[in-house]
């Protein structure tokens, strides 16, 4: 067979008849981020790369984890909320890990 040949194996995604939602536990229109900062039109942080180092350095494993899931209670620091979240629903969520390497 020629290697530039396309196989059968291969699925002709336009024949698929799976509808997109936009998430099995999150209903249309519902807001990821329910309690953090609500007086802002666009909730931002910004961060110095040098005092994400500090706090890396200060930290017993020089690593500093930020939240991604919207329900620590230390945002927009990671609190490991992530993990109740991913048991009730079954997602897969974790926080961003910054790590100082020496």
């Amino acid at each position: 067979m020629d290697p530039f040949t396309t196989s059968d194996a291969v699925v002709d995604q336009s024949k698929k008849s799976t509808t997109i939602t936009e998430g099995e536990h999150q209903p249309k229109h519902e807001h990821i981020n329910k309690t953090i900062r609500k007086d802002v039109d666009k909730l931002v942080d910004k961060y110095d790369i040098e005092d994400v180092i500090t706090q890396c350095n200060a930290s017993q494993n020089k690593t500093v984890s930020y939240c991604r899931c919207w329900k620590s209670k230390k945002f927009p620091l990671c609190d490991g909320s992530h993990n109740a979240w991913n048991k009730e629903t079954g997602d897969n969520l974790g926080p961003l890990v910054i790590t100082n390497k020496p």
